[in-house]
């Protein structure tokens, strides 16, 4: 079974509620929520300019509780561990099932998968459009992510939002996302700095009702020009001027940019504390979020949580994260300017701070936060060991980007001793298609394996992982060697891979019997290959990795329909249709329906291919595999030609080409061959000439099998526009014939008996035809 997509902390959901003592602020709110709620709403300010509280007072509330217009809100606080884009639209979907519970189920698998972010949106839009009523997507903090994937994924969203949900943003800056396209087409809201700023009325609400300060109009209007409506500068004044004899002196003396500010102010807020608030603040400041047992294992100190109901009695800068105010963190400028303060006066002890976080962090089973500290705090050992046992999971969950961003944060240095961390490494970089350097790695793990080495000095963690780094570093290299084409290292590493793999790992085992049986198919030998995947889905199957099982499959099917045995086909196809259906609707079912509804077609049974087309649609591409986009228009394009309607066939197979992936699959049947075929038939004869001559295709070709649909399409264009009586049509015929009779590849020996048959009838050799036909038929 796919493993479950990852927890997503509950404090990342939480709404902040509408706190009393905040400035009611009815000019923004409304803007916000007036009328419509566009596609996009952005809120766009420096740090400090009250972003998320305006978006709490508009919005907050519980988890998909939401304002009186009857929206529901979907909350979800942003860090920079949601630049993995695994990480991101798990935490989206947890937020959306908040609103609606149980949506984008479909998208948390696909998630697991090598599927591109645009499908695992568009399963989720699908989702969404069926949600009735109104919600709103709040992203909080989007400054923090930089992901171009992200962004890219996030924009494909807005563009095909359903009219019933929107999404509101606050950042720092404007994020990369079409701003432009959506203010053209009216689906955008901006709330910006300017709009932010407190103006006179508010400042004089904040400063004399909230903090009661009881200061003049002339000293609020003064210090409101001085900082501008800066919020967050407001508020540090009004906490300086606190219990102050002579506020006014204070207001007439304040003067400066927003850095001055920041610093002056909290020097004096600082300054101003008790003695033990004053430590603890500058304690702690390494941490984003902050609860009792927390803090008391960073200071070393008992009271944690006392300190913290203490802080936010005060209103000092400090936002609950959840109801009950277990957990906090730190206003993000406040925390700036106590991070700073604490690296001025005792950056001696921050490391070790950082330390006793990840400490704490790995006890109560949060690895990331503790591979996170363990980094910050420059402690490189730690890191390594939690991030060689955290690895193995985050692969089988597809958070790939993350486990790259940790093992790359880690020096070199500390590779070579570490055997499995260095393979954990490989394995990024292998997955992200990265794969230089690679070699060199591989080459310092198997030195370890040799039983010569003295393997008391190497350092492991997963005893598990070592065991299996034998087979591991064969199966990459199959890998290696099948991306640079060279089928006979590819079959000799796969082979050994065979050989060192237990008998009960049976996920490498699948693996290598999959490369095996790649590697002949893409050499021709169809007989082999078809064996090996039969070995790779009985291993896959044992390792209850079923979509693999599935994409074996296809493979296997491609095969038997190659060899002219049809009747297996569709045994493959249903096996692997009642092994998804056993496990629920999982990734490669859809797949199963369009294999069965193309081998039906080629029956003559036009109403279960029908039937199995619609099964796949019904599905949608969220339970297929990266070739379905393409297989399911490239079927219901044969349905199409069947009844002959020409222009969609090559509608449709347009389509097909713009998002052809053959997933590691040979490309024996390429789309653009097969345009070529429909053009024939819609007799443009010079726009499949122009196929052929762009593929560089003549008759005197050597032949392959990886070319040999094409070299057939080329013998129709040949035959088609022959002046002559089709000599070189039917040369390329018969070497095509022997070619595919020698290979034992049936299907193929069918398809070219049939063209040969034409061939010899036009040239007028009608017995010839005869016997073609006699030996195609039987």
């Amino acid at each position: 079974m796919a493993p479950s997509e990852p927890p997503v902390l509950a404090t990342k959901l939480h709404a902040p509620r509408r706190r009393r003592g905040v400035v009611e602020r009815p000019r923004l709110t409304g803007r916000v929520g007036a009328g419509e709620l566009p596609a996009l709403t952005v809120v766009s300010a420096p740090a400090g300019f009250g972003k998320t509280t305006l978006l709490a007072q508009r919005f907050g509330g519980g988890p998909g509780q939401g304002p009186e217009d009857g929206s529901s809100t979907a909350w979800l606080s942003l860090d920079t561990a949601d630049n993995d884009p695994a990480l991101f639209w798990t935490a989206v979907v947890a937020a959306l099932q908040g609103v609606a519970p149980g949506i984008g189920t479909d998208a948390l698998a696909l998630l697991q998968t090598s599927q591109p972010l645009a499908t695992v949106v568009a399963s989720l839009v699908n989702e969404l459009s069926g949600h009735r009523g109104e919600a709103v997507l709040v992203l909080d903090d989007y400054h923090v992510i930089e992901s171009a994937e992200v962004h890219a994924a996030l924009a494909f969203l807005l563009d095909h939002l359903p009219p019933n949900v929107h999404v509101v943003l606050a950042a720092r800056a404007d994020p990369q996302l079409p701003l432009a396209r959506l203010r053209a087409a009216g689906e955008l809201v901006e709330i910006r700095a300017a709009d932010l700023r407190f103006t006179a009325p508010e400042a004089a609400d904040y400063l004399n009702t909230v903090m009661g300060l009881h200061l003049e109009p002339d000293d609020v209007a003064a210090l409101e020009a001085r900082t501008e409506g800066w919020i967050a500068a407001l508020q540090l004044a009004a906490l300086s001027m606190q219990g102050r004899d002579d506020p006014a002196a204070f207001i007439a003396s304040f003067a400066g940019d927003d850095r001055f500010v920041i610093d002056y102010l909290a020097e004096e807020v600082l300054e101003r504390q008790p003695d033990d608030v004053r430590r603890f603040l500058l304690d702690t400041a390494i941490l984003n979020r902050l609860t009792g047992p927390l803090c008391d294992a960073v200071t070393g100190t008992g009271g944690g949580r006392a300190m913290l109901e203490r802080l936010d009695r005060a209103n000092l800068f400090l936002v609950p994260l959840d109801d009950r105010r277990l957990w906090y963190r730190y206003h993000h400028l406040f925390a700036d300017v106590l991070r700073a303060r604490l690296a001025d006066e005792r950056p001696e002890g921050t490391d070790e701070r950082h330390r006793r976080a990840s400490t704490w962090y790995e006890t109560s089973g949060d690895q990331p936060e503790a591979i996170a500290h363990a980094l910050a705090g420059h402690d490189l050992e730690g890191a390594a060991r939690l991030i060689e046992l955290a690895a193995p999971a985050l692969f089988r969950a597809r958070q790939e980007v993350t486990a790259r961003r940790w093992l790359t944060a880690l020096p070199d240095e500390l590779f070579p001793d570490r055997p499995v961390l260095s393979m954990e490494l490989v394995g990024a970089r292998m997955i992200s298609g990265e794969i230089t350097g690679v070699e060199r790695l591989l080459d310092g793990i198997e030195r370890w394996l040799d039983p010569a080495a003295d393997t008391a000095r190497a350092i492991v963690f997963d005893e598990a992982e070592l065991a299996r780094l034998p087979a591991q570093v064969a199966v990459y290299r199959a890998a290696l060697a099948l991306i640079a084409g060279d089928l006979d290292a590819t079959i000799e590493q796969a082979e050994r891979a065979l050989e060192l793999a237990t008998p009960t790992d049976h996920h490498r085992r699948g693996s290598a019997a999959a490369q095996v049986g790649l590697a002949r198919w893409t050499a021709g030998d169809l007989d082999t290959g078809s064996g090996r995947y039969r070995d790779a889905l009985a291993s896959l199957t044992a390792a209850g990795h079923i979509s693999d099982v599935l994409g074996c499959s296809l493979a296997l099917a491609d095969i038997e329909i190659t060899q002219g045995r049809l009747s297996d086909a569709i045994g493959t196809y249903t096996a692997g249709l009642n092994l998804a259906r056993a496990h629920g609707v999982v990734r490669g079912t859809a797949d199963m329906h369009i294999g069965l509804s193309i081998v039906l077609l080629e029956r003559n049974d036009r109403d279960g291919a029908v039937r199995h087309l619609d099964a796949a649609a019904e599905l949608g591409e969220a339970a297929g595999l990266p070739q379905h986009p393409y297989r399911w228009r490239v079927a219901v394009a044969r349905l199409r030609q069947a009844d002959g309607d020409g222009a969609a066939v090559l509608r449709l197979l347009d389509e097909a080409d713009r998002v052809y992936n053959t997933d590691m699959s040979p490309a024996v049947r390429p789309v653009a061959a097969m345009t070529a075929r429909a053009q024939l038939a819609n007799g443009d004869l010079a726009a499949a000439r122009r196929w052929a001559a762009t593929r560089g295709l003549r008759p005197d070709d050597e032949l392959s099998y990886l070319h040999e649909y094409e070299h057939l399409t080329l013998a129709r264009i040949l035959l088609a526009g022959a002046a002559d009586d089709g000599g070189d049509a039917r040369r390329l015929l018969e070497r095509l014939l022997a070619a595919a009779d020698d290979g034992r590849r049936t299907g193929s020996v069918i398809e070219i008996l049939v063209v040969l048959a034409l061939a010899q009838e036009a040239r007028g050799d009608r017995p010839a035809a005869m016997a073609s036909l006699d030996q195609a038929l039987a």
